[in-house]
């Protein structure tokens, strides 16, 4: 079986929503409840050693694609959340984030020896992010205690604005060019997150962000579940020219398993077949390198192939590739060691740490 540490997922918004709801998010993680994508008996029985846990803060329903005869639609982008509550539920994921990890459901890693020490102990190994920066403060003073809690990723945005920058709306077709970049703190974020080592994820940012990202931050650019604009012209996934600053910076760019950003159509379908999602990683590897192509999955934050249908199904996708022509070196480093790599170098750690 070859592990996999994958770059995105939307465990914590889930677990989040159903204890809300009554139930017991460390349960529900370490017992599994067929729900969603991710449990720890479904990790371990796809291989899904670790991987980038988001904080999200969620607009609710953002409204229904509303497509039209051709399978184009535009969704408004949802509106700014407000900082106050949008902390309190950020506070709140973190604990559910702690409270597995005391329970011994998961480790939360602050370097490359915890993610390493986690794999040996044969528990999945989490890292937190932060998907859209709604719970900090312009003076970053939020950012300070975040990163002692363990905070290692953080996207400036998701697809809405925030005071630190443009997020870009769902839309297909539609280039990823729909709005101004980083905002004066959103400068100081990328600026700081380079200081004190959390990395920057691109995945929801306008493309003038992303160049604003990529002048500013002196490490590698990563975007953790965006594909292949040339195939799925969708505003979320990435133009050639973005993807050729990607491999120069020596960053990454984690295949997202949504749907709607591998088929040709933009279409919601999740008899998708895994022939797309081999076609984008060809794409990816063209033009940004095989030490620059991993997974970011998007589990629990989006329609995905029923050919995987969960964390238990990441083998059948493994397996697809091995198919393709990828061998057990180049799929170590797309399952598991490029993400490795990269978030070494955001970290300020070399090999020898």
């Amino acid at each position: 079986m070859q592990p996999v540490f994958d770059g995105h997922n939307d465990v914590l918004l889930r677990l989040w929503s159903n204890a809300a709801k009554g139930a017991d998010p460390v349960a529900e993680f370490m017992e599994g409840t067929g729900e969603g994508h991710i449990d720890m008996p479904r990790a371990q029985k796809g291989g899904l050693a670790g991987g980038l846990c988001a904080i999200y803060i969620s607009s609710g329903d953002i409204g229904d694609d509303n497509r039209d005869a051709n399978g184009h639609y535009a969704v408004p982008l949802s509106e700014p959340l407000e900082r106050a509550p949008s902390l309190d539920i950020a506070l709140d994921m973190a604990s559910i984030a702690f409270r597995i990890d005391r329970a011994g459901g998961w480790k939360i890693c602050r370097n490359s020896k915890d993610i390493a020490a986690a794999e040996a102990e044969g528990k999945f190994a989490a890292v937190l992010h932060m998907e859209g920066c709604e719970a900090i403060d312009a003076d970053l003073a939020a950012l300070d205690v975040f990163y002692a809690a363990g905070l290692r990723s953080l996207g400036p945005v998701w697809s809405r604005h925030t005071i630190f920058g443009h997020g870009v709306p769902f839309a297909f077709p539609s280039s990823p060019d729909t709005g101004p970049g980083l905002t004066e703190a959103g400068k100081r974020l990328v600026k700081e997150c380079n200081r004190i080592g959390i990395a920057i994820d691109l995945a929801h940012i306008t493309e003038q962000g992303f160049w604003d990202v990529a002048r500013l931050s002196d490490k590698p650019l990563i975007v953790s579940h965006s594909n292949a604009h040339a195939l799925t012209p969708i505003s979320r996934n990435l133009t050639d020219k973005q993807l050729g600053a990607v491999r120069e910076s020596n960053g990454l760019v984690g295949l997202n398993f949504a749907v709607t950003m591998l088929r040709a159509d933009g279409g919601k379908r999740a008899d998708t077949p895994l022939s797309d999602m081999i076609r984008h990683v060809d794409h990816l590897v063209e033009h940004v390198g095989i030490d620059g192509v991993a997974l970011g999955s998007d589990f629990d934050g989006a329609t995905i192939p029923a050919e995987i249908g969960d964390a238990a199904g990441l083998q059948n996708l493994v397996a697809a590739l091995r198919d393709a022509g990828y061998g057990d070196a180049e799929l170590k480093k797309i399952c598991r060691d490029n993400w490795l790599r990269v978030l070494r170098a955001a970290w300020h750690e070399t090999e020898a740490n």
